[in-house]
């Protein structure tokens, strides 16, 4: 069958030939129409994330769309490895698959299932997002970011407040349902970019914050505790919840007092945090709140033979979809 085939950790795939799996008694096999690029579905395939394998060689791609041998279309998570959802086909567990309602096309369910189960799962599962709650979303400009603002608003956020370092983009998700927006230069081009990043939260915390969804984590994570411990009122509790590290900053160095003069609580959410079942509840969950929401994400489709010349320079976003044809 026709696949994208990652050969050794760390190397790109390349399109090529590899054996067709086959179904087993709690392994079931799906005819593959898309499957998104995320950067979960990258990394993993590569063999860079904790969640990852070490099977090699072995078909990228940790998430897609298809239809089953009795004709259900479905979104499938985290294929049987060496198989993975950039192929003709994959083999799946028959628990690591959510069924697609009609009305939501292959493309959509593709390109939003991982992103929107981000979001999700950091505001439901993990926070327990009440109605009336005011919620920040530290890295908002990015596709789970945005899909994340979307999602509180429709969870019944009070006030979703947007940060990113893109002050166009973040005007954009006004439009989408954040009421402020804060943006900040922290890469040392304004000498006092993390003071005004602080001031401009402190603002915002002041009028209240209840729950705080961070794709970024490093010196904009390290500044929002920061603001928290300046501008929350005592004994409230604010949820920091850490969906990433888009930073691509691991490791910040967090004061102790800031632990003890607040009640934050810190958290993170991703593979692992939640138990698979839970997770595909939360993607089920998305799904169903695509009309309802109006849920938006911006795509790129491609084909799977233009594997080798997407897989490098994608952006994230829009979403890339390839098409298995």
């Amino acid at each position: 069958m026709k696949a994208a085939i990652i050969n050794a950790k760390g190397q790109s795939p390349v399109y090529g030939e590899f054996e067709a799996p086959t179904a087993s008694q709690d392994r079931i096999l799906i005819d593959v129409k898309a499957s998104a690029l995320s950067h979960l579905s990258k990394v993993r395939s590569q063999g860079n994330h904790y969640s990852s394998d070490t099977v090699f060689p072995k078909v990228a791609g940790a998430e897609g769309v298809g239809v089953t041998a009795d004709g259900q279309r479905v979104y499938f998570f985290l294929p049987e490895a060496p198989y993975g959802a950039l192929a003709e086909q994959a083999l799946v567990r028959a628990d690591h698959i959510v069924q697609i309602p009609n009305e939501l096309d292959d493309i959509t369910a593709a390109a939003i299932a991982n992103p929107g189960m981000s979001g999700w799962a950091a505001l439901v599962e993990r926070a327990q997002l009440q109605r009336n709650e005011t919620v920040l979303i530290n890295g908002a400009t990015g596709t789970s970011g945005r899909l994340a603002v979307q999602i509180a608003k429709h969870l019944g956020a009070k006030k979703v407040i947007a940060t990113g370092r893109n002050e166009q983009e973040l005007q954009e998700l006004l439009v989408l349902g954040a009421d402020a927006v804060v943006p900040f230069q922290l890469d040392g081009t304004d000498e006092f970019g993390a003071k005004k990043f602080e001031e401009a939260l402190k603002n915002q915390f002041l009028k209240g914050i209840d729950v705080v969804v961070d794709y970024l984590w490093g010196e904009s994570a390290k500044t929002i505790m920061k603001a928290v411990d300046q501008s929350v009122v005592d004994g409230h509790s604010v949820r920091f919840v850490n969906c990433g590290a888009s930073s691509r900053q691991e490791t910040i160095e967090i004061p102790s007092s800031i632990l003890r003069s607040t009640a934050i609580q810190l958290m993170g959410s991703g593979l692992g945090s939640l138990p698979m079942p839970k997770l595909l509840d939360t993607i089920r969950s998305v799904f169903e709140a695509v009309k309802p929401a109006k849920l938006q994400v911006h795509t790129n489709v491609v084909s799977l033979s233009s594997i080798e010349s997407v897989w490098d320079k994608a952006p994230g976003k829009p979403r890339v979809v390839f098409t298995i044809i």
